[in-house]
C-alpha cells in the first residue's frame, strides 16, 4: 500500500532506516515510471543525478541539471509516493552556496527525506568516470556547513569525490567530523578502501554507491553489511535495464515487421492493462477512518 496516514519527518524516519542493522538499499530512479516500478520493490529510492539528466535533457551527467527542474521532479514523486524515503542527489549544490542552501528549504518543504552534496568544482564529472576535480576542502567545507545550518530535518550525506589515496582519507575524516548524518566516498574501487574509509570515518554513517560498469565493486547487501556500510545507492539499475529492454523491444519489432508481440498469458511482456494497473497505484484515494485516527 502506498498511500496512507503521512507524517511529517521525512529526515528521521530515513535517519532510522539507515540507523537500523544491516544495509539500507535506496533505488535509483529517473522518471515516474520507472519510481512506479521501484516502489513495487523498495521502500527507498535515489534521485539520481545520472538518471535524470540522461531522461530530462537527453545529456551526460556533467553538470547540466537545473535545479528548478530537480524540485518540480521531487515534487511530482513525493505527490505519487508520500510513503517512501526520496534521497536527492543535487551534485555540486549547482555551484554556490546560496544557490545550494535555497534548494535545501524548498526540497525539504516538499517532503524530500535528503540530499547528497558533493566536492567537485567544474565541469563535473559522474562520479565513477575520469578527470574529476575536487574544491579545495576548506571551501566545501564552508558551503556544506552552511547547507546544514539551513536544513532542520533533511539528512545531509557528505560526499567527496577525491582520487588520490592519501587526500581521500583526509577528506573523508573531515567530512565525519562535521554534522552531516553520513559519509560517502564516491568511486571506491575495492573492499579494503571501503575498510579503510569506515575506520577513519568512526561512528559516522557510511554510504556506498553502485552503478552497473562503475569503479566500485559489485556487492549484495549482506557483504555491505560485514564492512560497516549502513546504506546503499543503486544509482542506475533501472535507467540501463530500461535502455536494454527498450533496444531489444525496437530490434524485435524490425525483425517482425512491425507485428507487435502477444502479450495475453505471457509474464515477459507488458500490455496496456499491467501498465494502467501499475499507474493507478499512484492516484491518490480516500484516507479510511483507522488511517486518518478517527
Amino acid at each position: 500500500m502506498r498511500h496512507g496516514n503521512v507524517h511529517d519527518g521525512y529526515g528521521q524516519r530515513l535517519r532510522e532506516g539507515i540507523a537500523a542493522p544491516g544495509t539500507t538499499p535506496l533505488i535509483g530512479v529517473y522518471d515516474m515510471y520507472s519510481a512506479s516500478i521501484a516502489a513495487e520493490h523498495y521502500d527507498g529510492m535515489f534521485v539520481s543525478g545520472f538518471g535524470f539528466a540522461a531522461s530530462y535533457y537527453g545529456l551526460p551527467d556533467i553538470g547540466f541539471i537545473a535545479w528548478p527542474d530537480m524540485v518540480a521532479f521531487v515534487e511530482r514523486l513525493r505527490g505519487a509516493f508520500p510513503r517512501h524515503h526520496l534521497l536527492v542527489d543535487i551534485d555540486d549544490g549547482y555551484v554556490d552556496p546560496e544557490v545550494a542552501c535555497h534548494v535545501v528549504r524548498r526540497l525539504e518543504r516538499i517532503g524530500a527525506s535528503g540530499i547528497i552534496l558533493e566536492d567537485q568544482k567544474r565541469p563535473r564529472r559522474c562520479g565513477h568516470a575520469d578527470g574529476k576535480q575536487v574544491l579545495p576542502l576548506e571551501e566545501y567545507l564552508e558551503k556544506l556547513n552552511q547547507v546544514l545550518a539551513t536544513r532542520s530535518d533533511l539528512v545531509v550525506v557528505a560526499r567527496t569525490d577525491a582520487t588520490e589515496e592519501a587526500d581521500i582519507l583526509r577528506r573523508a575524516e573531515a567530512l565525519a567530523a562535521t554534522d552531516a548524518d553520513v559519509v560517502l566516498v564516491d568511486g571506491v574501487r575495492s573492499e579494503e578502501w571501503v575498510r579503510r574509509i569506515r575506520r577513519v570515518v568512526g561512528d559516522k554513517p557510511l554510504l556506498f554507491n553502485q552503478i552497473g560498469g562503475g569503479k566500485s565493486p559489485r556487492l549484495s547487501l549482506s557483504e555491505l553489511a560485514g564492512l560497516g556500510v549502513n546504506v546503499a545507492i543503486y544509482s542506475t539499475p533501472c535507467l540501463f535495464a530500461a535502455h536494454r529492454a527498450m533496444d531489444e523491444a525496437l530490434a524485435g519489432l524490425k525483425v517482425a515487421d512491425g507485428r507487435l508481440p502477444a502479450t495475453a498469458g505471457e509474464r515477459q511482456e507488458v500490455g496496456v492493462r499491467e501498465s494502467t494497473e501499475l499507474l493507478e497505484r499512484n492516484l491518490p484515494r480516500p484516507q479510511s477512518r483507522e488511517e486518518v485516527g478517527v
